[in-house]
């Protein structure tokens, strides 16, 4: 893989990165499908982390493959990946590849296809290139600043609409419950989606019009579907602690890479539907 480069405008340079990324991110689900049987328990090994999170043998190698090919495309940016041991030296750097090799890890070890590769390039603080890749679905979610977002290659927009009601809310059932009882509105079922990245480019597809996720959740389960939905006329948001002054988007490249509760919606509708989001301080 070649090197992205830093020169020239930030839309060529984003547009640039998304290349070296969709590559990295295709490469990386031939290796975890190698590990991935539909409907069964994935053939790799399974460890468990602190906090009872699962890691397996495809993550790492996965991981693996993704350090030797990003970090020679991307020579002078730091790193932050789930797993990779976090180096402070990051915040020190003016760009940053954030991924999660296997979004959704606890869905590849049962055989559902709803897990992801993600992977996204961060300058300053802001998501400008990201890819989402579901190689069992056969769906790869991409967008770079200012060049809007994609699924498998055609231009996606988030959903709009002018009433909560019948509203497809994706997220945890508790949260999702809680969410529609303080805004007094019956939301439709969606499906479940255990990879949170995924969950996050159905907002920006306009499959669900609202996703949510609960607070804990981590940068590298982020970052790549944030500038997706932001190319895609959406948003993304969080609550409690986290909350920016003005509703800003989230800043990545900080000490904090552990999130409170999310908050997935189209532009317009983000500054209404905030406050309803558990756990939120007004």
């Amino acid at each position: 893989m070649e090197e992205a480069g830093h020169a020239g405008s930030l839309e060529d340079r984003a547009a640039r990165a998304l290349l070296a990324l969709v590559e990295a991110a295709r490469l990386g689900g031939e290796t975890a499908l190698e590990y991935f049987r539909p409907g069964e328990r994935t053939s790799a090994d399974i460890a468990y982390k602190a906090g009872d999170s699962p890691v397996t043998a495809a993550d790492l190698a996965v991981d693996r493959m993704l350090a030797q090919a990003l970090r020679a495309a991307f020579p002078q940016a730091g790193w932050l990946s789930e797993e990779t041991e976090d180096d402070p030296a990051r915040l020190g750097c003016e760009q940053i590849v954030v991924l999660d090799p296997i979004d959704g890890t606890r869905a590849f070890m049962s055989g559902d296809p709803c897990w992801t590769v993600a992977i996204a390039l961060v300058e300053r603080g802001e998501p400008i290139a990201g890819v989402v890749h579901a190689p069992a679905l056969g769906e790869t979610y991409a967008a770079s600043k200012g060049r809007g977002a994609t699924l498998n290659g055609e231009p996606i927009r988030a959903a709009r609409f002018s009433t909560l009601e019948g509203a497809r809310v994706a997220g945890p059932k508790g949260i999702v419950a809680a969410f529609a009882e303080q805004l007094k509105f019956k939301p439709e079922p969606a499906p479940r989606m255990r990879s949170l990245a995924y969950r996050l480019c159905s907002v920006a597809a306009g499959r669900v019009e609202i996703g949510l996720a609960a607070a804990h959740s981590h940068d590298w389960d982020i970052a790549a579907a944030d500038v997706i939905l932001r190319e895609a006329g959406a948003g993304l948001r969080e609550g409690g602690a986290g909350l920016r002054e003005g509703g800003a988007g989230i800043c990545y490249n900080t000490a904090r890479i552990r999130r409170d509760g999310l908050l997935a919606a189209p532009l317009e509708w983000l500054p209404r539907l905030l406050g309803a989001l558990p756990g939120h301080k007004a």
